[in-house]
């Protein structure tokens, strides 16, 4: 009896061991096979020079780096200047190629904002969020004029080009924005161009109806989404303006500032923008 119960416990032993060897080999493994990444990039603020180039810059290093697997945008922006939402949708389009971009709209995706989500993969939105305002904004340059202090040496000296030029450039924006949408929604759109080009902001919950956004969810959805696309289910998520090592983005006076300091919704600097501009409160 004495001599079994030696033979006994090894084999329990034995038997704990071979269960433990696997379970601490898993921890090893996660702890020197580094886990993929869910990046995010956040867009907070209207598109302008600066924020294109940070958005652009996390694009590029999320393109580049093999951890990250997907992207998700998060989205709160009432839009911008047409050259710099170009500029961010093509760097979309080829991120896309390779790994799956989704957007998560958190309060606007607004004009150009909405033309940036319309190259993703992927558009979710809360119940509430204001989605859409498909259409270009210009402020018409005067008529030539002269005037009696400034000499210039031709006609459109002051004003860059007629009137008539602008209305075609205008419509030329607005077609491409057209496109973009239809190009990225496909068959998700149920709605025509009659529907689209009203420039028209919808809430999340009517958007999901016309096919403008894919579904309603949460910043965590987003990131499920994410990671069901790719197929990963040990995945950290990963802010790629701090990984990809970049400073802050500064803020600019993209607004204009009344003399009593006050912000209006309206760009300083003349130009063609996808820009949601809000009706002005009128003072009594």
């Amino acid at each position: 009896m004495n001599e079994t119960a030696p033979a006994h416990t090894w084999s329990r032993s034995a038997i704990l061991l071979f269960l433990f060897l696997p379970f601490a080999a898993g921890i090893l493994l996660s702890l020197l096979i580094p886990r993929p990444i869910i990046g995010v990039i956040s867009l907070d603020d209207a598109i302008y020079t600066s924020t294109a180039s940070d958005i652009i810059a996390q694009l590029i290093y999320a393109r580049e780096n093999p951890r990250v697997r997907a992207v998700v945008l998060a989205v709160n922006s009432p839009g911008g200047t047409v050259s710099d939402t170009e500029a961010v949708y093509g760097e979309i389009t080829r991120l896309r190629k390779t790994k799956p971009v989704i957007t998560f709209i958190q309060g606007m995706a607004a004009s150009g904002a909405y033309y940036m989500a319309a190259g993703s993969d992927y558009i979710i939105a809360q119940p509430t969020s204001e989605v859409g305002h498909i259409g270009v904004i210009l402020t018409l340059p005067s008529n030539p004029l002269i005037l009696e202090d400034i000499y210039t040496t031709g006609p459109y000296k002051l004003t860059g080009y007629p009137r008539d030029t602008a209305m075609r450039e205008i419509e030329t924006a607005k077609q491409g924005f057209l496109q973009a949408v239809q190009l990225g929604r496909g068959e998700r759109l149920k709605i025509g161009e009659d529907i689209l080009l009203r420039a028209q902001v919808w809430t999340g919950i009517e958007a999901v109806q016309m096919g403008i956004i894919d579904e309603l969810g949460s910043t965590s959805h987003a990131y499920e989404k994410a990671a069901e696309m790719v197929k990963i289910s040990h995945y950290e998520v990963v802010n790629l303006r701090a990984a990809a090592g970049l400073p802050e983005v500064s803020s600019s006076p993209f607004f204009f500032q009344t003399q009593e300091g006050m912000l209006t919704p309206y760009p300083n600097k003349a130009g063609i923008y996808m820009l949601y501009i809000p009706p002005m409160q009128r003072q009594p």
